[in-house]
């Protein structure tokens, strides 16, 4: 990369400064204040990830919120390994006492067809869900993708999932235009979801909202994908 590709803008490096003398005088309890000490701000500060993330990308919504119980957002995947020496002490702090050094442990099920029923007569289980976050390969996270980006990761979880067959077959609800009566069906079916927060605002993880969101699932109602939300599937 050329020299003006990881120089941090001056605009930028001003709402930085001015961002983290904010948050030095305030008597926040975010874990973003314990952790970002002049010493790592001043060694991060300059840094951009390839996709143009800076520091600033990842601390502004702590900065705009003194009441957050962390502070930071990761701008996209490169930035926990650039910006480390601010994100590792917070995940071991949050998670604690889980090191960048340690690795989750292997999952064992046991034998997945051997379950047994564990209501046979229906009196405690009403229902089941399992969910799970995924990030597509090549995109940045919420903080800094472009509307361009939101649509076109759009139109291939539409296009991937549309194909689906068998117990799997559905179709893909978008946000944008999205008819009253599919909405509250879909709000009826607590399928729906809103808007992100203060939080998720400060951090620009909800420009262009609904643009490049959407909503799959099956015909039986027992798979759903989140597009876009504010990770980019939600595999529920």
């Amino acid at each position: 990369r050329n020299k003006s590709d990881t120089m941090v803008d001056a605009a930028v490096m001003e709402k930085m400064e001015a961002g983290f003398a904010k948050l030095a005088a305030s008597d926040s309890k975010s874990l973003l204040k314990k952790y970002l000490t002049k010493e790592v701000f001043d060694a991060l500060k300059n840094k951009k990830t390839s996709f143009g993330s800076t520091l600033l990308d990842c601390v502004q919504s702590g900065f705009e919120n003194p009441d957050s119980g962390v502070g930071i957002y990761a701008p996209d995947a490169e930035a926990y390994s650039l910006f480390a020496d601010l994100f590792d002490p917070i995940i071991e702090d949050y998670h604690k006492g889980f090191k960048k050094t340690d690795k989750h442990p292997a999952s064992d099920f046991g034998d997945v067809n051997a379950f047994g029923n564990v209501d046979p007569t229906g009196e405690f289980v009403v229902s089941t869900r399992v969910r799970c976050g995924r990030s597509m390969e090549g995109y940045p996270f919420n903080p800094c993708l472009t509307e361009a980006q939101y649509k076109e990761m759009e139109g291939k979880v539409s296009t991937t999932l549309s194909g689906l067959e068998g117990e799997l077959k559905g179709k893909f609800y978008p946000l944008t235009g999205m008819d009253k009566a599919v909405q509250q069906q879909l709000i009826d079916d607590h399928f729906l979801f809103k808007e992100g927060d203060r939080f998720l605002q400060a951090a620009n993880a909800c420009r262009y909202w609904p643009s490049g969101r959407g909503i799959y699932h099956n015909d039986n109602k027992t798979f759903l994908v989140w597009c876009n939300e504010e990770d980019h599937l939600r595999i529920i």
